[in-house]
């Protein structure tokens, strides 16, 4: 579901993490018809929010002490009622199909893609990225069949004259990817089969709620627009318009009360705060567009329309001992860049964690065992 913000990230989308709400790892569900946020509520939450933020820097070292040695999953629980409600899911091998809208850098792309690498790799040095993907697989439909192993990145379309404009409804990123199908050079195919489309906007580009209610989300198309009904994802580069909300923990909330000169509060891995902001959000989307790509299989809650999915339960959870705005225990560089996944060619990466259907409860592979 989308990544929503909730200045707290599924037809959702993916939400702003908020740091007095990480513990629970929850994430406030926001399709294509979710209720827009009143401004007064959202002002007054996060005037809250940045008094958590100015209190957690000065005790980030105690609470760092008080988990060490943690021998719990995080935010375990038997009350969440995760349920499979017999929709399909993506079992069979993901042809991953990306649309890149806007003016891209090839840097930024190589760090994404070796990321979409990743998942499907079994080379990387554990904890990677690869093992991550592994507590994705472990839901199953109805016939026990489990979530693919495989994604393999199958075609890409650059849009850089952005066809739709600078400003994209949610339903406007339909039309993308149908512009991406109907182009005379080069098209994306029209996968009935195991298509997945991923639009990714550049940070020029301004998306409906984007950075307000939700940093990325997944649905279905619609036949009316692109001829058939297809799983797809949109997430948007949140670094020039608010990499505090949809890139945290790379970088302070823009009225958190910090000094400009030290916005980021932990080193991206690969350079750029608001692409490994992004990472995290695809991870988070692709982790419940499969497990949920037509809002009819696995989520909690009884309204189809607002889930909690997968990643939504976990969001700012990266490691053990996350609450209360600590996003857990992870590994530093040699430039004190923080990760806690391994990928291909080197890379290091930081991505959020998701509810283990076994544990019942927020797992990754640098868990503290």
């Amino acid at each position: 579901m989308p990544i929503n913000v909730r200045c707290c990230g599924s037809g959702s989308g993916a939400a702003v993490p908020r740091p007095d709400s990480i513990s629970s790892g929850c994430a406030e569900a926001k399709h294509q018809n979710h209720k827009p946020i009143q401004v007064q509520d959202m002002l007054h939450s996060c005037h809250l929010l940045f008094i958590c933020f100015s209190f957690l820097a000065r005790f980030s070292n105690a609470q760092s002490n008080q988990f060490k040695g943690t021998k719990n999953y995080e935010g375990s629980s038997n009350l969440l009622d995760l349920q499979y409600h017999m929709g399909p899911i993506l079992t069979s091998p993901i042809n991953l199909y990306i649309i890149w809208y806007g003016n891209w850098n090839p840097k930024d792309q190589s760090t994404i893609k070796d990321f979409l690498y990743s998942l499907s790799s079994s080379s990387s040095v554990s904890p990677s990225t690869f093992d991550w993907w592994q507590t994705v697989r472990l839901y199953t439909d109805q016939t026990g069949s489990n979530i693919t192993e495989s994604i393999s990145l199958s075609g890409e379309f650059i849009d850089s004259r952005y066809s739709h404009g600078k400003f994209l409804t949610r339903l406007s990123i339909q039309s993308v990817i149908k512009s991406s199908l109907d182009t005379l050079y080069r098209p994306l195919p029209l996968n009935y089969n195991n298509g997945l489309y991923l639009v990714l906007t550049s940070s020029d580009v301004q998306v409906q709620d984007f950075c307000r209610a939700v940093c990325g989300f997944h649905y279905f198309t619609f036949s009316s627009i692109v001829g058939a009904t297809l799983p797809y994802a949109w997430v948007g580069d949140s670094g020039a318009q608010c990499p505090g909300v949809c890139a945290y923990p790379f970088a302070w909330p823009k009225y958190s009360g910090m000094p400009s000169g030290n916005k980021n509060i932990m080193g991206a891995p690969n350079g750029d705060p608001g692409i490994e902001g992004m990472i995290s959000v695809i991870a988070h989307e692709l982790a419940e567009v499969s497990t949920n790509p037509f809002v009819n299989a696995w989520y909690a809650g009884n309204d189809p329309s607002a889930p909690d999915e997968i990643a939504d339960l976990c969001v700012g959870v990266y490691g053990s001992g996350a609450g209360g705005g600590f996003v857990g225990h992870v590994y530093k560089d040699k430039m004190g860049n923080g990760y806690n996944l391994n990928g291909v060619k080197g890379r290091r990466f930081l991505v959020q964690w998701v509810w283990d259907p076994i544990k019942r409860s927020c797992f990754g592979p640098n868990a503290i065992q």
